[in-house]
């Protein structure tokens, strides 16, 4: 990619993006959002990392600003990409999960990689639909096709930014919340 008015445009639309997001975007989204090649967004992306270095020094408009008011500083995005950022957030930006979804998503990700019929024997539901949209704003994805072809499914790294771990083994431990066995044979003999 060169470096012209259509590069420093992209950079400074890709900053202003990055900093109003509240979490980790894809490069898959930045490219529609951008309408660019995702090859062009890594090379924009490649530069702005190159800028924040002090790799490369530019005399480009930035995609954020520094505002002054009654009550202090912030950092604001600069109100050229306005636009671009309200249409990304309206597009892209995740809304709370409902309680099936957030029930869904436990499941997997304590027993990844687990396909939707063992699922749904679990929680007692059909989970098609909640499936496709844990899978549609990225939480999970296919990992794995079991012996009876069945598709399993685990959870992604957007999951673990979310969480705000660094891996699977850092989720809480099932067990504190687990019934203990006389709890469960008590429960047992209440309902028989």
């Amino acid at each position: 990619m060169e470096t012209n008015q259509d590069t420093y445009y992209l950079v400074n639309a890709l900053e202003a993006l990055l900093f109003t997001s509240e979490n980790p975007v894809s490069l898959h989204t930045l490219s529609i959002t951008l309408g660019v090649s995702e090859n062009d967004v890594s090379q924009a992306l490649l530069q702005l990392n190159d800028i924040y270095e002090g790799k490369i020094s530019t005399q480009r408009e930035s995609g954020i600003q520094l505002r002054a008011s009654v009550d202090g500083y912030q950092l604001i995005s600069n109100p050229r990409f306005y636009d671009l950022i309200t249409t990304h957030i309206s597009k892209n930006q995740s809304q709370t999960l409902s309680t099936p979804a957030l029930e869904t998503l436990a499941v997997i990700a304590y027993k990844q990689p687990v396909s939707r019929a063992t699922v749904a024997s679990i929680r007692g539901v059909n989970v098609d639909g909640v499936v496709r949209t844990l899978r549609a704003r990225g939480l999970i994805e296919e990992v794995d096709i079991s012996p009876t072809g069945a598709s399993l499914y685990g959870t992604t790294h957007l999951f673990l930014d979310m969480m705000n771990i660094s891996s699977l083994d850092d989720l809480p431990p099932l067990t504190p919340h687990m019934p203990d066995n006389s709890e469960i044979d008590t429960l047992a003999e209440e309902l028989s």
